[in-house]
């Protein structure tokens, strides 16, 4: 039976609000005939205690009454019939809906413009009131159809407060993790601030003007925020790509240049291929340098001393560098291993007396084992995986996978330049375009990369070193 009390009988013959000598607020049950069923303090129930002159707090129950939808179980379901409203069609109206074509009773039924109520769900997505506008249906389990007298209340007004009582219903719901359910008492004892009819009608109307608005400012202090977590990651790239590019420090002439040290590197490599320590590059050593048109070459120069025609590689360089730098493959500048295979049944979660080395996969540490394979200060490579091309520092012992590629610095150059470098390469872009990315060592072997004088290589890392905490608000 629909209430139908005008809003004043309405208010005082289900919850008088009242005051007590103490201040508090409190909260008196009457019957029909008048009769005082109860009268208790409500302080620690009132969300807030100052309302509007004429407004008035009403509990759920009393100004409504509750029908709950039918237990439909699949064995009812028909290909013809009317649509059955469930939980996910309140949701997501694009939800398929069940049908039913048997006889069923009147109080299940939707014909359009009902208060809806989903009190079982998941918390955070389920939960709450929904005006149906789908048109005749019949309401399923776990729903509320919300009936009340529309002289006395706003069904827009009834559904916002509902909804804005959603989250302390939600924190007094039961059920699993997974599935929580507010009982009809929960519901019906929340309390809702209560307005005039045309106060009602005057708030939803405002609500309206000001909901776009306010779905605007969401979205932008969405991005806003979006913004802020990305750019740490975005000062941070381009601290790196200055560092490059030559950009993070003043070049200093009186560095010994690129090129000499360069040629130091070469002679270092043939030394270790002569004592049999290294095999000899494929294709033969590489040598940029610039031609007498400003354009630079490579040649490859094989174990003989032999060497190949220049091939013009102008198209492959991406920037300018400063003065006294070089360009030179990756190949040429690092020795690049990849590691060993693992079983699986050797590593340990944690690090203790038996299993003390860290063990370096494709993205980055994945345990410990007991014995290293590598042993030193070293930039590893992930190449394969997630995090394919990322860069980590390995010191000490270690053991890497063969899906880590362990880099060795020629002259005992500045390891921490050597992985500030390879971070900034973006090595990924590299990889193979599948669903478990993959870098092969021989195609990064084959990357330019920029080379500055040892000396600024120093300065490079001591500069990047102050800036990156500011960068990334460490």
């Amino acid at each position: 039976m629909l209430i139908s009390l005008d809003f004043t009988t309405l208010v005082a013959n289900t919850i008088e609000r009242l005051i007590g000598s103490d201040g508090s607020p409190y909260e008196k049950r009457v019957d029909a005939k008048g009769r005082v069923l109860s009268d208790k303090c409500i302080a620690d129930e009132i969300p807030f205690e100052e309302l509007p002159e004429g407004w008035a707090w009403a509990r759920i129950g009393t100004i409504t009454e509750l029908v709950n939808g039918k237990a439909f179980k699949p064995s009812d379901w028909t290909s013809t019939g009317l649509p059955i409203v469930r939980i996910q069609n309140l949701n997501d109206p694009n939800s398929p809906y069940n049908r039913y074509d048997g006889d069923c009773d009147s109080k299940f039924l939707l014909y359009g413009g009902e208060l809806l109520f989903a009190w079982s769900g998941t918390p955070g997505t389920s939960f709450g009131a929904h005006v149906w506008s789908g048109g005749k249906a019949l309401l399923n389990q776990h729903i509320f159809n919300v009936k009340f007298s529309e002289q006395n209340l706003d069904i827009n007004y009834l559904k916002l407060s509902i909804n804005r009582s959603v989250l302390s219903l939600i924190g007094l719901a039961h059920g699993s993790a997974g599935l929580q359910h507010v009982t009809k008492g929960t519901f019906e004892s929340t309390l809702i601030p209560l307005p005039p009819l045309a106060e009602q009608r005057h708030i939803v109307e405002r609500v309206g003007e000001l909901t776009p608005l306010v779905e605007e400012y969401g979205e932008l202090e969405d991005a806003r925020e979006a913004l802020d977590a990305a750019l740490p990651g975005r000062l941070r790239k381009s601290v790196l790509q200055l560092a490059v590019q030559g950009g993070l420090v003043p070049q200093d002439p009186a560095d010994e240049p690129a090129s000499t040290l360069l040629e130091r590197i070469r002679g270092q490599r043939r030394q270790l291929v002569a004592e049999g320590r290294m095999k000899t590059p494929k294709g033969g050593e590489s040598i940029i340098f610039a031609g007498s048109d400003g354009r630079r070459y490579e040649k490859r120069v094989d174990a003989r001393g032999r060497e190949s025609e220049p091939v013009c590689i102008e198209d492959e360089i991406p920037f300018e560098i400063p003065e006294g730098w070089e360009w030179a493959r990756m190949g040429s500048v690092f020795s690049m291993q990849a590691g060993k295979n693992i079983k699986a049944s050797l590593l340990s979660d944690i690090q203790t007396e038996n299993t003390p080395y860290p063990c370096f996969g494709g993205n980055g540490v994945r345990g410990f084992v007991a014995k290293p394979n590598a042993s030193g200060d070293y930039p590893i490579i992930g190449r394969q995986g997630a995090l394919c091309g990322n860069v980590r520092r390995a010191s000490g012992d270690f053991y890497a996978t063969e899906h880590a590629v362990v880099v060795r610095c020629f002259l005992n150059a500045d390891i921490a330049w050597a992985c500030l470098f390879l971070s900034a390469l973006n090595l990924n872009q590299y990889a193979t375009a599948t669903a478990q990315p993959g870098l092969a060592v021989s195609k990064i072997s084959d990357v330019l990369i920029p080379i500055p004088p040892l000396a600024e290589q120093h300065r490079i890392v001591d500069r990047f070193v102050v800036l990156e905490p500011l960068v990334t608000n460490q």
